[in-house]
């Protein structure tokens, strides 16, 4: 990331935004650094510039990019195996496809923030659980 830096101000809906908490938490980074590796690779200085208004609604318009099981690996920072493992075992949200895995990139991060919230007690809409449930 450039040390040269401009203040933005974003509104994102209150499922988005309570997401990024929970990835701030989980990954103990800082917002800051999130958001801009999340757009990093969409904005780059060959696109041509647009004016107007963007909105992101969902999981797809959010970075829809779709990893192999190697770059989730990658990504996540741990063994192939140990993301094979978690997938085949339903742990982790992707897909197979004959012999081969994928995984979208908001999925897989927004279950390892999730993972955090339920360690702590939480659920995903930050409410605590009861005890025994």
């Amino acid at each position: 990331m450039s040390n040269k830096r401009t203040p933005l101000f974003v509104r994102l809906p209150h499922d988005q935004a309570a997401a990024l908490d929970r990835l701030t938490e989980a990954t103990g980074r800082r917002k800051q650094s999130l958001v801009s590796e999340l757009l990093g690779d969409r904005l780059t200085a060959a696109q041509p510039l647009s004016v107007g208004r963007v909105e992101v609604t969902g999981p797809a318009a959010a970075g829809g990019e779709v990893f192999t099981l190697e770059e989730v690996a990658a990504l996540l920072k741990v063994p192939a195996d140990a993301v094979r493992s978690r997938a085949e075992k339903g742990e982790l949200p992707g897909r197979r496809f004959g012999k081969e895995w994928r995984f979208a990139r908001t999925a897989v991060l927004a279950w390892l923030a999730d993972g955090e919230a339920q360690r702590r007690g939480g659920s995903r809409d930050g409410r605590t659980r009861a005890p025994g449930r």
